[in-house]
Parts: structure tokens; C-alpha cells; sequence
């Protein structure tokens, strides 16, 4: 068997993959890539980030839900819409991210080889593809394979009306009944974009709090907006049983003793690392609990030239977080001298309705560890460009070291919290707080101006003005 030699070989083209091969190739080296599905991109591009994030402006728009809080009218919709309706502009979104992957690729002359690949030793793999085995060698390999959805055994998803997180995008018809497994973030986001599409959307979950790993404020203000929105909340409740019924519903029995009867059941169980098919023993790899790899802080598995990142090395599984991984381990593999960690401060987007961001310390996790803080809160509706697009109920909430006025997080609820999180995450970067807020000129009309407002407000109670 003829064997193709490269400098680096990627297994994988999503995020991560993407970056570590394009990174590598623009300082000359020899790349490939392996991707084992009919199109690249992974799970950003096809099944997860994109898609999901495109259907909820989707719904959005369909939904009529701006025009009412704009005009006070109800301009939906969502009566007339069909599935090629909601899932149409989702699929150009997602087209044009693979067309963009395989221009890179063809420009930097990185090779793709389509299949699944598995060892054969530490530097050599095999590909079976649809052109057949092929065998190739990489000087340095980096593992990007991604993950895929959890499937608990209690739920039969040969059932079209049973999905998973990748699935949902494939249905016939809009819901008119959904039961969501599971309030991480991936049942969050679209419990609110079927609700928004007027779906009755019941949402269960085991724990006792939404998102746990928010600003316990900001938590209760995203779970009274989606309880708004019209999702009913089932909390610390676990499905035991699930059954088919005839004329096309589903049965789901929780452990309270509740029943519900739904036409479609979304599971949003968790996701497992894709490494049981890589035979991860025949490079001297062991895979742990769900498939993850451990590395290092350069992303070096226990083999040196092999490095892992994004969903197969596990928390925090972002596509932010996961590009920037694959650029610090190719730096590190072939001392580029480029990227060398990956920074200390990581935003996290959620894209529910309304939006959620944040980063850096929370008001619990600065009581624990008996930080003196003081908060600054400047609400959307007290801001012009906030009340110009209509957000009554959103707001930025600032925590500031007492003593220094240093800035230590940030938290937004609200249209456009993604892109308004990016501010303090510079400005928290920079070390810096109250004074290089007071000093920035923000443009007029913005939400930007949000954040002189909560820095004064937080000054005034720190001075006790408040």
C-alpha cells in the first residue's frame, strides 16, 4: 500500500480542523485533511452552530416577535410558513460556510481526503473512502474529529418524531408539541426558536436551575423570558419512559408521576467525543469517560506529535475556543512563533431569546471566593439604541473590584448580547475597568453606551450614592 507522506494530516474539518490546517499550510508546511462525512465543516457548519443559530433569526423573523415589541402589531407569519420556508435561508448559510472551507483549502494547497480514518501505528493512517484505502503519514496529527449527540437508551430514535440535536434540522414539519430533554444550552436554544414559531414547548431537565453556570441573576431573568415566551419548565425531572402512540404522538412519562403527551421529542442529552473508530490503541492512545483525550497545555495527547482539540478534549467545546486551540497546537508543533496560549478570558454565547452572554467572574463566584465587589446594571430600555430596537427587559450587568474599580465581568441579556459581551472581554484583556471606560467615546445611538452607564452607576453605589 502506497503510502502519502505530510508534514501534518488533520483529522477533521470542522472548526478546529479548519484553523490547525489552514494555519499550518500558510507557513509552508504539508497538510491534509480527512473528513468522513459527505460535506465539511462539521457540526458548526452542517448540524450545530450555524444551522441553529441561522433558524433562530429565522424564527425570529417569521414569528413577527420584533415587529410586535417595534409596532405594537402582529405581523407573524408562522401560519403560512412551511419547512422550506424555516429551513431555506439555514441551508444557504451553511452552503456558503462549505464553499468558503474549500476554497481555503484549495488556496493554501491543503489536500482533502474524504473517508474515515484509523491508526495503523503512531505517524500512519488509513483512510477507507469512497475512492477506496489509502494510507498516510503525518510527521505531526492533529485529532479535531468533533463530537456527536448522547443517545440515552430509553428513547427510540429510529421514531422521526424522536430526535437528536442533528436531527431536528431534518424534520418534514414544524412541531406543534415539543418536549426538549435536557436545558443545556443546545435545549435552550431551540426550545426558544419552536416556541417563537408557536410550538408548545415543554422543557425537562434533572437539575433545579437554568444554566447553572450563569450569573444566577441573569439565569432568572433568561428563564422568566423564555417562560414568557411560552416553554413550560419541568425541573429536577427525569424521563423513565418513553412510548409511541398511535395517530402520531409521543408518550413520555417523568419520574414526579407527570405524564406528556407531545408530537416531537428533541433529546439534548450531551454529546459523545467521535474517537471510537480512530483505534486509538494502535497509537498508543486511550480514550476516557465519553471518548475525550486528555492533553496538555499545548494540546499534546500522551503520544508528543499527536495533538487534540475542540470536542474531543471536552469542556469548553465552543467553536471560539476550539479555532483557538488548533492554532496554539500548531504553533507548538512546528514553533511558529504565532499563537502560544489560548486566552486566559473566554467569552460564552448563548443564543437563546433573548441572547445571553458573559464572561469572566460571577456575583456567586466572587462571594466564593470572598472578593469585594460592586455591581454597576444599565437596563436596554434606558438606552436609546436598546429602546430604538424594541428590547424592553435586556440589560448589562458589570462586577467591578471594589477597591480598583477593576473590571471583573460581564453579563448581558439582550438582543445583540453576543456582540456587546466583546467590549468588556477587550477591556477585562487590557486589566483594565471604571477608568478606561470613563475615558472610550462610544458611538451615538449604540448599546455600547451600556457600559458607561452601569460603570457610573457602579461608582455611584461604590461611593454610596446609591
Amino acid at each position: 500500500m502506497q503510502t502519502h507522506d505530510y508534514d501534518l494530516v488533520v483529522i477533521g474539518t470542522g472548526p478546529a480542523g479548519e484553523k490547525a490546517a489552514v494555519t499550518a499550510a500558510v507557513f509552508g508546511k504539508r497538510v491534509a485533511v480527512v473528513e468522513k462525512a459527505p460535506q465539511v465543516g462539521g457540526a458548526v457548519a452542517n448540524t450545530g452552530t450555524l444551522p441553529s443559530k441561522t433558524l433562530r433569526e429565522t424564527a425570529l423573523a417569521l414569528s413577527g416577535l420584533k415587529a410586535r415589541e417595534l409596532y405594537g402589531v402582529d405581523l407573524s407569519l408562522r401560519r403560512e410558513a412551511t419547512v422550506a420556508d424555516f429551513m431555506h435561508h439555514e441551508q444557504r448559510v451553511s452552503a456558503q460556510e462549505r464553499d468558503r472551507i474549500l476554497t481555503y483549502f484549495a488556496h493554501f494547497g491543503v489536500t482533502l481526503y474524504r473517508g474515515t480514518a484509523s491508526f495503523v501505528d503512531p505517524h500512519t493512517l488509513r483512510i477507507q473512502g469512497p475512492e477506496g484505502e489509502r494510507w498516510l503519514r503525518g510527521d505531526k496529527i492533529l485529532i479535531a474529529s468533533g463530537s456527536a449527540p448522547l443517545r440515552p437508551p430509553e428513547f427510540d430514535f429510529a421514531d422521526p418524531r424522536i430526535c437528536d440535536s442533528d436531527e431536528i434540522l431534518g424534520l418534514q414539519q414544524l412541531p406543534q408539541t415539543l418536549a426538549v430533554v435536557g436545558a443545556g444550552v443546545i435545549g435552550c436554544e431551540y426550545a426558544c426558536t419552536f416556541a417563537a414559531l408557536g410550538a408548545a414547548v415543554h422543557v425537562i431537565d434533572g437539575r433545579d436551575v437554568l444554566l447553572g453556570f450563569l450569573d444566577r441573576e441573569v439565569s432568572r431573568a433568561l428563564e422568566e423570558a423564555m417562560t414568557d415566551l411560552g416553554i413550560t419548565f419541568h425541573w429536577e425531572t427525569r424521563v423513565d419512559r418513553c412510548e409511541r402512540l398511535p395517530a402520531g404522538a409521543v408518550y413520555l412519562h417523568v419520574d414526579s408521576g407527570q405524564t406528556l403527551v407531545v408530537d416531537t421529542v428533541l433529546v439534548a442529552a450531551g454529546r459523545v467525543s467521535n474517537t471510537a473508530a480512530l483505534d486509538l490503541a494502535a497509537a498508543g492512545l486511550v480514550a476516557g469517560k465519553r471518548g475525550l483525550l486528555e492533553v496538555d497545555r499545548v494540546f499534546r495527547t500522551a503520544v508528543p506529535h499527536i495533538y487534540a482539540v475542540g470536542d474531543v478534549i471536552g469542556f469548553p467545546a465552543l467553536a471560539s475556543t476550539s479555532m483557538e486551540q488548533a492554532r496554539v497546537a500548531m504553533t507548538h508543533a512546528f514553533d511558529l512563533g504565532y499563537k502560544t496560549e489560548v486566552s486566559p478570558l473566554l467569552p460564552n454565547g448563548i443564543y437563546t431569546i433573548p441572547e445571553v452572554s458573559m464572561v469572566g467572574e460571577t456575583e456567586e463566584s466572587l462571594r466564593k471566593q470572598g472578593i469585594d465587589y460592586v455591581v454597576g446594571r444599565a437596563p436596554y430600555r434606558e438606552n436609546a439604541r436598546g429602546y430604538i430596537i424594541g428590547d424592553r427587559k435586556g440589560f448589562l450587568k458589570l462586577l467591578f473590584q471594589r477597591d480598583t474599580m477593576q473590571l471583573l465581568g460581564v453579563h448581558a441579556i439582550g438582543e445583540h448580547a453576543t456582540e456587546l459581551v466583546h467590549i468588556g472581554l477587550v477591556v477585562m484583556l487590557a486589566s483594565g475597568g471604571f477608568d478606561l471606560l470613563n475615558r472610550t467615546c462610544f458611538n451615538y445611538p449604540t448599546l455600547g453606551g451600556l457600559y458607561q452607564r452601569a460603570a457610573a452607576l457602579a461608582l455611584a453605589r461604590r461611593k454610596g450614592l446609591m
